[in-house]
């Protein structure tokens, strides 16, 4: 600024294969980045290389030269900085004069400008003591004045890192996640049996995910992957960790903030959603002829979608399953389904309606299992215009809600060694359960729609609202539906649509 007067920076760069490994500057800014001094003495010395002489190490240099030069080059070095460095140099000389002194108990002479051997380590320069104080700062600023704000933006940088496979990326989170096991307010919420806020456990929740992405980093050596393991037991060992249902104790969850509910909820989000080109690029490491990473990113995606999984016991974990699906589904919406896409949702869907006991989409499921009418849905209108048979398959096994009902089927009573697996008749604490039957009737509405005159699927698809759908709010509203496609000002009325309707507003 032309109002600030001019000053003049001493800036140092250490570099070792290619990473800046350390920088000092006189202008004593702290933060965790580098400061803008550091940055204009890079980009001067990957700009204009050859501005910037290049010496040999000062070891190379001293050998080369006789007894008189050494002391000429000595005393001149004193001279110039007589204030800072006579006192030490005074000390070196008396320790080199002594005969018995540690100094000549070792062979040769540091030199910091001849860098690091080929076999240590090395990382980019990371001022851990900034981390820690910029972490302990934010969080104790409890969320005001863009303390979260600020707390993404470190976690934003762990990923940047974690992207550039650059190892500060886990030594950096380790930093962070040791701050937050130190905030004192942990212990005070568990003292008093209170929930934290759902703006500081979403910052929980990036910390895991992070780690998530830590620890299945598949470039990672077995060791490392030790090393965070031992860290991550001993930190979910402390009194204080946070659980992932967000539930110390038996303290009613706050119900204000309940999911949305109905076909527009996430809108038996989205337009926000950039809209941007997927492509196929070869993945040459992988066996099967035809893979790229998009298909296997869309595999992997549709694999974790369709695992049965429990429901977990507090409000915000219940809340986050659905969140978290829903997120994943509208990431998948964005990617045009090819031919070669289309392959992978059909052997995705078959073999999740054959798999077994790990499958939501099997045979026998649990009967506290996440439902999956809402990764049904989307399977269902994926493959309708390529696999009728298959997406209507797959959408009617994913309508039950066995929560709902009272026991499961009992086991084989002609082998002795079969215990009957009579469920007890608990009613579960599930916080989201009107969220999850509008996303059964959503289902349904979307199998009647496309069922329009084809009599037999109609029918399966009505045999299938009334065995699984227990509100009856819900199936009135079906009813009307199934009445509004029948009765489209552009066709003639579906006789056995208005039937479905019929029978669904009697029952």
């Amino acid at each position: 600024m032309q109002s600030e007067p001019e000053t003049v920076c001493n800036v140092a760069i250490s570099f070792d294969r290619c990473k800046i490994t350390s920088v000092t500057c006189s202008c004593g800014n702290k933060d965790i980045f580098y400061c803008a001094h550091v940055v204009a003495l890079s980009l001067y010395r990957i700009r204009k290389p050859d501005q910037v002489k290049l010496h040999l190490p000062i070891s190379e240099t001293l050998f080369q030269m006789n007894r008189d030069q050494l002391q000429k080059f000595v005393q001149y070095l004193i001279t110039v900085h007589h204030t800072e460095v006579l006192p030490t140099a005074q000390k070196l000389a008396d320790e080199i004069l002594s005969q018995n002194s540690e100094i000549n108990q070792v062979h040769g002479a540091p030199d910091p400008t001849a860098g690091a051997s080929i076999d240590d380590e090395n990382c980019w320069h990371l001022d851990e003591e900034q981390v820690q104080e910029q972490v302990k700062l934010f969080l104790s600023q409890g969320g005001y004045h863009g303390s979260g704000k600020q707390l993404n933006l470190l976690f934003a940088k762990v990923r940047e890192m974690l992207k550039m496979r650059d190892s500060n990326g886990a030594r950096m989170l380790t930093l962070i996640t040791e701050q937050f096991m130190a905030d004192p307010r942990l212990s005070l919420w568990r003292q008093q049996g209170t929930t934290m806020t759902d703006k500081y456990r979403q910052l929980w929740d990036e910390l895991g995910a992070l780690w998530m992405c830590i620890v299945l980093n598949p470039h990672c050596k077995l060791e490392q992957k030790a090393s965070w393991l031992k860290q991550l037991k001993k930190w979910n060992s402390v009194d204080v960790c946070p659980w992932e249902d967000g539930n110390h104790g038996n303290e009613l969850p706050n119900l204000t903030n309940a999911l949305p509910q109905g076909a527009n909820a996430n809108q038996e989000n989205m337009g926000q959603c950039k809209s941007l080109e997927y492509q196929h690029l070869p993945a040459h490491k992988f066996l099967e002829e035809g893979d790229s990473y998009l298909t296997l990113a869309v595999e992997v995606a549709l694999i974790g979608l369709g695992q049965q999984r429990i429901m977990p016991d507090g409000l915000y974990a219940q809340e986050k399953v659905c969140r978290n699906e829903e997120q994943l589904i509208s990431k998948l919406q964005e990617i045009e389904l090819d031919d070669t896409l289309v392959k992978i949702f059909r052997k995705q869907a078959v073999f999740l309606l054959e798999a077994g006991p790990y499958s939501g989409l099997g045979e026998v499921v649990h009967r506290e299992s996440v439902p999956m009418h809402t990764f049904a849905k989307y399977l269902f209108t994926s493959l309708l215009p390529h696999d009728a048979e298959l997406a209507y398959k797959t959408a009617l096994r994913a309508m039950r809600l066995l929560v709902l009902e009272s026991t499961a089927p009992s086991g084989d009573m002609s082998r002795p060694h079969h215990i009957a697996s009579v469920v007890p008749n608990r009613y579960p604490r599930w916080f989201t359960l009107s969220h999850i039957e509008s996303q059964q009737c959503e289902l349904a509405s979307t199998m009647l729609t496309a069922a329009k005159g084809d009599v037999r699927r109609l029918e399966t698809v009505l045999e299938s609202i009334q065995k699984n759908i227990h509100s009856s709010s819900h199936i009135f509203k079906l009813a009307q539906d199934a009445f509004k496609i029948a009765t489209l000002m552009d066709s003639l009325p579906d006789i056995t649509l208005l039937k479905v309707s019929l029978e669904l507003g009697l029952q």
